[in-house]
């Protein structure tokens, strides 16, 4: 079965003075271990919205989010504890997903702590920033968030979410507002990550180029719905829907230099 499986989703939202928005409008989408979905679609298209649903940061007003098989929703106990655990997500901004009271040290164990881990001595925390990349890791674990770089913080987030040993990680817009070569940094640390590990990523992004680098399928969403779905190559290279040929053109249209 599917690691993750998203079946009809609706969200709606009420608005003041305005129609109801359809958010995520039945959405049906899979992720199976160890590959690599990439949801792409302009920003307000729903992407976010669909990846709150699918970690239980919100819940639908119907269909399913199965994950393992396991309705998601109806968890609790134990068995919630232990899916939220094989799920974790890592954000577009780091440094608003931390306390900034704590330090790499404290977050780290929190995280540690939370996952029902015995070893939360400062060798099992560096070995988590080794495992991101970050040196010197016993160097970094007394400093706040506040006292590293962008790029620092947002390994110190992937750490976090490593955590738990998940099997899926929900990577929401992960190198937007990152420069160039700390894009490339993250996105070689993530494959890395997947190779080494099997883990799987639900990728959701603007950047039909990084879908393209990382992904093994692609699913585009407009308004709230997918538009169109499967291989990579087969999505990017022979677009079915108008709407991927527009968001493909856009990018196409861009002056490389």
């Amino acid at each position: 079965m599917p690691l993750l499986e998203l079946c009809h989703l609706h969200k709606i939202f009420a608005r003041r003075g305005a129609p109801p928005l359809r958010a995520v409008d039945d959405v049906s989408l899979s992720v199976e271990a160890g590959e690599c979905v990439a949801l792409v679609g302009e920003s307000g298209s729903g992407k976010s919205t669909l990846a709150r649903l699918a970690l239980r940061l919100l819940l639908p007003d119907s269909g399913q989010v199965l994950l393992e098989g396991n309705d998601f929703a109806r968890l609790s106990g134990q068995a919630l504890r232990r899916a939220r655990m094989t799920v974790q997500p890592v954000f577009q901004d780091a440094s608003a997903t931390f306390n900034p009271r704590r330090t790499v040290r404290g977050l780290l164990r929190q995280a540690l702590v939370q996952a029902g881990r015995a070893n939360t001595r400062d060798t099992a925390l560096c070995a988590l920033l080794e495992r991101v990349e970050l040196h010197p890791a016993a160097d970094l674990l007394p400093r706040y968030p506040s006292e590293l770089s962008g790029g620092q913080r947002q390994r110190l987030s992937i750490a976090r979410a490593l955590a738990t040993e998940p099997r899926l990680i929900i990577a929401d817009e992960p190198l937007s507002g990152a420069d160039v070569s700390i894009r490339a940094q993250i996105l070689d640390l993530l494959t890395g990550l997947q190779a080494a590990s099997g883990l799987a990523y639900l990728l959701i992004t603007h950047d039909m180029l990084l879908a393209r680098a990382v992904s093994d399928r692609v699913a585009v969403m407009y308004q709230g719905r997918i538009v169109e779905t499967g291989p990579t190559a087969s999505v990017l290279d022979r677009p079915g829907d108008p709407y991927t040929r527009r968001l493909l053109a856009a990018v196409q249209s861009v002056d490389p230099a």
